[in-house]
C-alpha cells in the first residue's frame, strides 16, 4: 500500500501528460458538415488513454515483482541437419505460396520480400557493423533511378540495368563512407540522415533528368529469357512469354514471376551476407561494434571495416531498389523518403541487430499485418511506434537476438 501511495504522485503526472498529448490527435477532430468545417470533440478517447496510463504507472512496482522472473522463451538449438531441414521446408513452402495464395497476398509477400533484401543489407551496416545509419533509403532510390534513368536515356532492360543499380548504389556507399570515417554515434546518424535527404532533394530539383516531382513512368517489367510477359509484343513480330509457353495469357503469370524473382534476389542476399559474416571481413565489423580502439591495436583499419559495410549494405539496397522501379513501373522522390528509413532500421531493431532470422520475421510482420487490419490505417504508425516502445522496454534484444558462439576453457585439475 505504501508503494502504491508513493507512486500516485508519478502516476497522475504520467495521466495528465497522456491527456495532453493524446487530446489533439483523438480528442479533437475536424468534421465537414455541409460547406463548413466544425471541430467535433471526443473526450472519452483522451479519458480512457489517461485512465489506462495512471493504472499502469501506479500498478508499475507491482508488475514489475510479478514479471523480474518471467523469462520469455528462446529458440532450442538446432542440429546443423535438422536447421537445413527446416531452411529447405521453408524455401519449398516460399516457392509453392504464389500457386496457392490469391493475387492480393502474392503482391503483400513481393514487398515483403523487398524489405527483407533492405534489412539484410542494412543488418550489415548497423548489426554487424554497429554503424546507425538514417540515410539508407538513399542508396534505395539510387539503385531505382539507376534502372529508370538507364532504360529512359538508353533503353537498358532491367536484366542489363540490375548490376548497374547495385554498383551505382555501392559507389554512393564508398563516397559516403568518407565523411563519416571519423564520426559515431548521433554524429554519425545525422551525418547519414543528410545523406538520404540531398538524394531525395536532387531527384525533385534535376526536372530535365529525373522527371522533378512527377518521376519517371513507364518502366518495363524484367522479361524472361528475353520475352516479355505482356499481352502484346512492344516490337512487331516478337514473340511473348504466353506465346512460347503455348499458354493463354493472363496478368497473374507476372505477379507470379515477380514475387519469385523477388524472393530469388532476397535468398541470394541472404545467402551473401551468411558467407561474409563467416569470413576475416564479417570478425572485423564484430570487432569495430564491439569496440573501435580494441579493433585498431589488433592491426585492423577502421576505416577499410566501415567502407566495406557501407559499400556492400549500399550494394544490396540498389538491387532492391532496382526491383522496385520494375515492379512499380514509375518511380518518384515521395517513395524514398526518411519514413521508409526509419521503417528499414525498425526492421532490423525489432528483429534483433546482427540476427538474420529475426530481419526476416520483423520484415514479414510489419509487411503483413498493416493489411490485415486496414481499419485502422491511419493509426498506423502510432500502433507501430507503441509497439516498437513496448519491444524497447520488455525486450531490447530484438524478437529473434543473435546468439554468438562461445568456446569454454576447461578447468585445470590439481595435482
Amino acid at each position: 500500500m505504501q508503494r502504491l501511495l508513493l507512486n500516485l504522485g508519478p502516476a497522475l503526472m504520467a495521466a495528465v501528460i497522456t491527456a495532453v498529448v493524446v487530446t489533439p490527435i483523438f480528442g479533437l477532430q475536424l468534421q465537414r458538415v455541409g460547406g463548413r468545417m466544425t471541430l467535433e470533440p471526443h473526450w472519452n478517447y483522451v479519458l480512457g488513454a489517461a485512465v489506462l496510463v495512471f493504472v499502469v504507472q501506479l500498478l508499475k512496482p507491482a508488475l514489475r515483482g510479478a514479471t523480474q522472473g518471467l523469462r520469455l522463451p528462446s529458440l532450442p538449438a538446432l542440429t546443423p541437419k535438422l536447421r537445413n531441414a527446416l531452411v529447405f521446408a521453408a524455401l519449398l513452402m516460399a516457392v509453392s505460396w504464389p500457386f496457392f495464395a490469391g493475387r492480393n497476398a502474392v503482391d503483400i509477400a513481393t514487398l515483403a520480400m523487398i524489405y527483407i533484401m533492405l534489412g539484410l543489407g542494412l543488418n550489415i551496416v548497423v548489426g554487424f557493423a554497429g554503424l546507425l545509419d538514417l540515410g539508407f533509403v538513399g542508396f534505395y532510390a539510387v539503385g531505382a533511378y539507376t534502372y529508370a534513368l538507364l532504360f529512359h536515356w538508353a533503353g537498358w532492360s532491367f536484366w542489363e540495368a540490375l548490376p548497374l543499380a547495385g554498383a551505382a548504389s555501392a559507389l554512393f556507399g564508398f563516397v559516403l563512407g568518407f565523411p563519416v570515417l571519423r564520426l559515431r554515434g548521433d554524429y554519425l546518424a545525422i551525418v547519414t540522415l543528410g545523406f538520404g535527404e540531398i538524394i531525395r532533394l536532387l531527384l525533385i530539383n534535376l526536372n530535365d533528368w529525373t522527371g522533378g516531382p512527377d518521376g519517371i513512368s513507364g518502366i518495363p517489367k524484367p522479361t524472361v529469357l528475353g520475352l516479355e510477359m505482356t499481352r502484346n509484343p512492344s516490337v512487331e513480330g516478337a514473340t511473348t512469354f504466353h506465346q512460347f509457353m503455348g499458354w493463354e495469357f493472363s496478368s497473374v503469370h507476372m505477379v507470379i514471376f515477380l514475387y519469385l524473382m523477388a524472393l530469388m534476389l532476397a535468398v541470394v542476399t541472404l545467402w551473401i551476407s551468411s558467407r561474409l559474416i563467416r569470413m576475416p571481413i564479417g570478425r572485423a565489423w564484430e570487432a569495430l561494434r564491439e569496440d573501435e580502439i580494441a579493433c585498431r591495436s589488433l592491426g585492423l583499419n577502421p576505416m577499410h571495416i566501415k567502407l566495406s559495410a557501407f559499400t556492400l549494405g549500399a550494394m544490396f539496397a540498389g538491387f532492391g531498389g532496382a526491383f522496385f522501379a520494375a515492379r512499380q513501373g514509375i518511380v518518384n522522390p515521395e517513395s524514398f523518403t526518411f519514413i521508409e528509413s526509419a521503417l528499414i532500421l525498425a526492421i532490423v531493431v525489432l528483429g534483433g541487430m546482427g540476427s538474420q532470422l529475426g530481419v526476416i520475421v520483423a520484415a514479414i510482420l510489419i509487411t503483413v499485418l498493416p493489411e490485415l487490419a486496414r481499419e485502422f490505417s491511419e493509426y498506423r504508425m502510432l500502433i507501430f511506434g507503441l509497439v516498437m516502445i513496448l519491444m524497447m522496454v520488455w525486450r531490447p534484444q530484438g524478437l529473434f537476438p543473435v546468439t554468438r558462439n562461445h568456446v569454454k576453457v576447461p578447468a585445470k585439475r590439481s595435482a
